[in-house]
């Protein structure tokens, strides 16, 4: 085992390049792109789209360094049968999971609008993983991916700061993984959120991990 630091906090996380994963959470097109699901809700859709190149950065030197990279898709079947009935409800707006948007059915997995941003695109052989919720361990086969290739650190970035990345997180953290988060590889459409989620995560020592920027994580793994 060979231990290397990430400079963190709310202090340095050591951790083994042989043993960590980098997992990028939901950088999908109908969250990131104009005219997609998120900007028909009304939101600013370039609050996401700041993280896309420190993302990309990011994840550049982790291919290059040979760490497990596994992409995430929240999504559904398209005959929605793993959506809760109180999820498809939820929100009493003019468009729902299911319902035609701009970039296809929404939330429907094989629709242009769930697919994976060109910006972050996975290559051959990285892991993607389709999921129901909002937490990548839900009901999916990712402990069963981290557990095979003994990892121990997770690098997590992507949308939203407080929702998918979040939930991930306290997932992680509950199954022993230690956790750190690249604050400018993830992005909310409220940064009052943003801040406050980045700022749970260090609180109390680290409660649910640790929080760094995406050129201290770079420096580590290319070092």
């Amino acid at each position: 085992m060979t231990v290397s630091t990430f400079a963190a906090q709310p202090y340095p996380l050591e951790y083994d390049a042989a043993r960590t994963a980098l997992i990028i959470i939901d950088m999908q097109r109908d969250f990131l792109e104009p005219g997609g699901f998120g900007e028909m809700l009304g939101n600013d859709v370039s609050l996401l789209r700041s993280a896309i190149e420190p993302c990309r950065s990011l994840l550049e030197v982790a291919r290059a360094n040979g760490l497990l990279i596994i992409h995430t898709r929240e999504g559904h079947r398209p005959d929605l049968t793993d959506a809760p009935p109180s999820k498809l409800a939820r929100g009493r707006s003019a468009k729902r999971i299911g319902d035609h948007g701009p970039m296809g059915r929404i939330l429907i997995r094989g629709e242009p609008g769930h697919d994976i941003i060109p910006e972050l695109y996975p290559r051959a052989g990285e892991a993607v993983l389709d999921k129901p919720g909002k937490g990548a361990f839900y009901q999916t086969d990712l402990y069963l991916m981290l557990h095979n290739r003994a990892i121990k650190t997770l690098i997590v970035c992507g949308v939203t700061t407080e929702v998918c990345v979040h939930t991930t997180v306290r997932e992680a953290n509950d199954r022993g993984y230690e956790c750190i988060v690249p604050a400018d590889c993830v992005g909310s459409y409220f940064p009052h959120f943003h801040a406050t989620a980045l700022d749970m995560i260090k609180a109390q020592g680290g409660i649910f991990g640790w929080v760094s920027d995406s050129a201290s994580v770079i420096d580590a793994l290319a070092a």
